[in-house]
């Protein structure tokens, strides 16, 4: 019988887990690093999210596994060279455009790390919450009638896009496929150079690949206008984290809101030293990777790639 472990279950859709049961033994658990090496032993099919990395020492004791699933976009948390030498397949949600498009949880997120950051939201909830009712502090700025500028225009990249365009933004757009993207009449192409130097906001929405881990560095927010505001949602190697940090440090940046940092790990990352900023600053707003961390993405993604993986194991069968 197959065995399937989900390591991260917290939620997980009873959609998808009746799916799953129907494939063979199931075990839905919350595992830590110490409890996912003593279990996955047992396992035909590893399931995860982003709170693992599943590395080589996993897959050593992972003997029996066969496929692993991740109802995610991003693979960096898997590595996927070793799951090649070892016969594993990996399942994802990566190249699925026609049931992403749905799927609009890290788009809204972006939105509202947006709003958070112009507003000065968190200290003025934390001024509110240690008695405070001083409105003058956190006077923010409004979207509309900013420039904000998208780099990577896919999925994601349209979506925000149109958010912000809908708020009153004149949005400005850089992509190497963005001529195939067709972009609407309000949002106007752009070369990577002039959406810096022209937009008082810059949104990240690329995906990582060899040739884009740390391409967002010193020379990029140095190019951004002084006062402008950085998001990142897609994921934290895209961007050189001390770069980042210094361009908060010198002013140069009014701002900036991360979902995704390098390396993340469930523990250790209070020793970030983007943190630790934002422990000092107000400026800064991280969260730990909760873009698609909403009831409605993670159950139609769930039972999604619980389908993937009926019919995957059906293949070989």
């Amino acid at each position: 019988m197959c065995r399937i472990l989900v390591a991260e279950s917290a939620g997980f859709a009873p959609q998808a887990a009746d799916i799953l049961r129907g494939l063979g033994d199931v075990t839905l658990a919350d595992l830590t690093r110490g409890g996912l090496i003593a279990a996955v032993g047992d396992a035909d099919v590893l399931w995860v999210r982003l709170r693992h990395r599943i590395d080589a020492e996993v897959m050593r004791v992972g003997e029996r596994l066969r496929v692993i699933v991740s109802p995610t976009t991003g693979l960096n948390h898997i590595d996927l060279a070793e799951a090649d030498r070892r016969g594993i397949h990996v399942l994802a949600l990566r190249g699925e455009t026609a049931f992403l498009n749905d799927v609009v949880g890290t788009a809204e997120h972006t939105l509202a790390l947006i709003l958070a950051l112009l507003r000065r939201l968190p200290a003025a909830t934390q001024h509110t919450a240690n008695g405070g009712w001083d409105r003058d502090p956190f006077k923010g700025r409004e979207i509309r009638g900013r420039t904000a500028g998208i780099i990577g225009y896919g999925r994601l990249g349209r979506i925000v896009g149109r958010y912000l365009v809908a708020m009153g933004a004149r949005v400005l757009v850089t992509d190497p496929n963005v001529a195939a993207a067709d972009p609407p009449a309000d949002v106007i192409p752009s070369t990577l150079d002039a959406l810096l130097a022209g937009s008082d906001l810059v949104s990240l929405h690329v995906n990582l690949t060899p040739e884009t881990h740390t391409f967002f560095g010193r020379r990029q927010f140095q190019a951004m206008r002084r006062g402008s505001w950085f998001v990142n949602t897609a994921r934290g190697e895209l961007v050189d984290e001390f770069a980042l940090l210094e361009a908060l440090e010198c002013g140069h940046l009014a701002g900036a809101a991360l979902d995704v940092l390098a390396d993340e790990s469930s523990a250790g990352m209070d020793q970030n030293a983007l943190v630790g900023y934002s422990r000092r600053h107000d400026n800064l707003i991280i969260t730990p990777h909760i873009g698609g961390c909403t009831v409605e993405s993670m159950g139609k993604t769930e039972q999604f790639m619980a389908g993937r993986l009926e019919a995957f194991l059906q293949s070989v069968r």
